[in-house]
C-alpha cells in the first residue's frame, strides 16, 4: 500500500492544480494504486498535476510507467504534468532511462507551480 498525500493549489488565474506526494516505493506493487489516483485526479478534479517525489526513495519501471500514463492523461485533456523534488536515489533512474528529458522536472514544488502558471498562460 502506498501513502499519497494530496493538496490542491489555486493559481493566480484561478486554475486548480493537484499536488500529489506519494511516499515510500513506487514499484510494481504500488504503481497501479498511484496510477489510479492520477487518473481519478485528472478526470475528476483538475487536468493540472504536480507529483512531488521527495518521499519516494525507490522507483522502478512500473513506477515510471504510471508517471508516463499520468502525463498522457493530462496531455489528452490539455492539462499539465510536472514532477518536482525527485529523491536523489530515484533521480538516477530518471537519468539512466532518459526519462529526465521526457518529463518536466523541477527542483521544488514552488518552481513547479510557477511553471504551471507559465505554460497555462502561453
Amino acid at each position: 500500500m502506498i501513502h499519497i498525500e494530496q493538496k490542491t493549489h489555486t493559481t493566480q488565474d484561478g486554475k486548480t492544480v493537484i499536488i500529489l506526494s506519494p511516499s515510500g516505493r513506487l514499484d510494481i506493487t504500488t504503481a497501479w494504486q498511484f496510477r489510479l489516483k492520477l487518473q481519478e485526479c485528472i478526470s475528476k478534479l483538475s487536468p493540472h498535476v504536480i507529483v512531488n517525489l521527495s518521499q519516494v526513495n525507490f522507483i522502478d519501471s512500473s513506477g515510471l510507467t504510471s508517471l508516463v500514463a499520468g502525463m498522457r492523461d493530462a496531455d489528452k485533456v490539455k492539462g499539465t504534468f510536472r514532477i518536482c523534488n525527485v529523491h536523489p536515489e530515484a533521480k538516477l533512474v530518471f537519468e539512466v532511462t532518459m526519462m529526465d528529458s521526457v518529463f518536466e522536472i523541477y527542483e521544488t514544488e514552488e518552481e513547479a507551480l510557477d511553471g504551471t502558471s507559465r505554460s497555462m498562460t502561453s
